[in-house]
Order: structure tokens, then C-alpha cells, then sequence
């Protein structure tokens, strides 16, 4: 007993100096966006890589999760004669909690996962120390801009994810199923509130911050080699899921 009780205390001690370490770190990336030499080509790149490049398995997943709830929801609906009530239901199913979640976690899958790599590639070669030498900050070259992207690339995917969800939602529950399509917008103008907005921006902006900073730091401080690359992309993958999904409770707890 005394032994599990050390072993737990000790794995607490590590989550809490781990977590202290990550805010000390996000705390300097974004630090430096505000000291010179600004570096905006640099920040257009990572918006490439994380936001351009996720975009197609983006348009993907939103279209197939809205085509699905408006499949549930109409049969759901049925039951009690609200199939006008579809559009409400899947605008707010998706501006709400589905397009900043599954959005969260398809870009940790995908830019996440890859911004680890090149990172922990970056270390594990010298490459980032060799920044160090030749008096480039890496944390300012190779981090604030991956960081700023993030803020920058995830909102924007979550309004794409939103968009096309809705109009996955129209092609099954309007052009399929024959829900009218007055009713399918009017419903969904009618309940869209703008807290539902701003709480999906917020969202957002929340879970682009965490995923790419769990990216960063995890490659940044990566170790024994390719294997220890191997080990760094796949607890940015699974610590990022789980971070999404802890904060999404914690904000949707605020905005109710």
C-alpha cells in the first residue's frame, strides 16, 4: 500500500511540474511574437501546414457529421412531429460542440502530430541548437510562429467544419428526406444565438492554443533519439485528445 501511494505521489508531482513547465513554455513562445525580428513569412508557413493542409480532411469529417445528425435527428424528430425543428438541431449540435471538438481533434491527428515530429527531428539532429550557435533564438523561430498559426488556423477550420456540417446536414435531411428547406434554415436563424458563436470561437481558440503547444513542447524537448520521436508524436496525439475534450467540458460548463 505504502508503495502505491509513493508511486501515485509521484506521478502527481511530475503531471504538476510537467504542466508548470508547459505554461512556462507557451508563456515565452508567446512572449517573443512581441519582440523583434517579427517573423510574418514564417507564421504564413505554419498556417499552411496546420490550417491549408488540414482543410480537405476537414471539409471530409464535417460533411459525413453533418449528413449523420441530420440521419438521427430526423428519425429522433419524427417521433414527436418536430422535423422542422432539424435545422436547429444540427446548427447547434455543431456550432456548439461538434465542429471546435471533432475539428480539434482531426488537426491533432493531423498538423499536430507533424509539428512534433519536425520538431523532435529539429532536436534530436542538432538542428536547433545549431539555430542556438548562429544567434537565433529557436523558441522564436521554430515555436512562436507554430503558435500564433495555431490561433489563427483552428477558428477558421472550425467555421469551415460548421459550414460544411450544415449543408451535409441540408443534402440528407432537405434534398433526402424531404424536410422543407424554409423550415430547415428558419429554424436554425431562430435558435443560433450569438452565444452559441462566440462560445464555438472561444472553443476554438482554446483547443488551436492547447494542441499546438502539446506539439511544440513535446518535440521540443524530445530525446533518445528516433525512438524517442516515435514516443513524443504519439503523447501529442493522445494528450491532446484528452486536453480537448477536458476543456470542452470546462467551457461548456462557463457558457451554460
Amino acid at each position: 500500500m505504502v508503495s502505491l501511494i509513493r508511486k501515485l505521489g509521484h506521478r502527481a508531482l511530475n503531471l504538476v511540474q510537467e504542466s508548470g513547465s508547459m505554461t512556462l513554455f507557451l508563456l515565452e513562445g508567446l512572449a517573443l511574437a512581441f519582440l523583434p525580428p517579427f517573423r510574418p513569412r514564417r507564421i504564413l508557413q505554419e498556417i499552411q501546414l496546420i490550417g491549408v493542409k488540414s482543410t480537405l480532411i476537414i471539409l471530409l469529417t464535417a460533411a459525413f457529421t453533418g449528413m449523420v445528425l441530420a440521419l438521427q435527428g430526423y428519425y429522433t424528430l419524427k417521433k414527436y412531429g418536430s422535423e422542422g425543428a432539424l435545422g436547429s438541431a444540427v446548427a447547434l449540435s455543431l456550432i456548439r460542440e461538434m465542429g471546435p471538438v471533432l475539428t480539434g481533434i482531426m488537426v491533432s491527428a493531423r498538423a499536430g502530430s507533424a509539428v512534433t515530429a519536425e520538431i523532435g527531428i529539429m532536436r534530436i539532429t542538432e538542428q536547433l541548437d545549431a539555430l542556438d550557435t548562429m544567434a537565433v533564438n529557436p523558441m522564436q523561430y521554430v515555436v512562436m510562429p507554430k503558435l500564433i498559426a495555431g490561433l489563427i488556423a483552428v477558428p477558421l477550420l472550425t467555421a469551415i467544419f460548421d459550414v460544411t456540417g450544415i449543408l451535409g446536414g441540408y443534402l440528407v435531411g432537405v434534398m433526402l428526406l424531404g424536410v422543407s428547406s424554409g423550415s430547415y434554415f428558419a429554424g436554425m436563424v431562430q435558435s443560433v444565438v450569438p452565444l452559441d458563436i462566440n462560445g464555438g470561437i472561444v472553443k476554438s481558440l482554446v483547443f488551436g492554443l492547447t494542441i499546438i503547444l502539446v506539439a511544440c513542447y513535446k518535440g521540443y524537448y524530445t530525446e533518445h533519439g528516433a525512438e524517442g520521436v516515435s514516443q513524443a508524436t504519439n503523447q501529442t496525439v493522445v494528450l491532446s485528445a484528452v486536453l480537448v475534450l477536458a476543456w470542452d467540458y470546462v467551457l461548456t460548463s462557463f457558457f451554460m
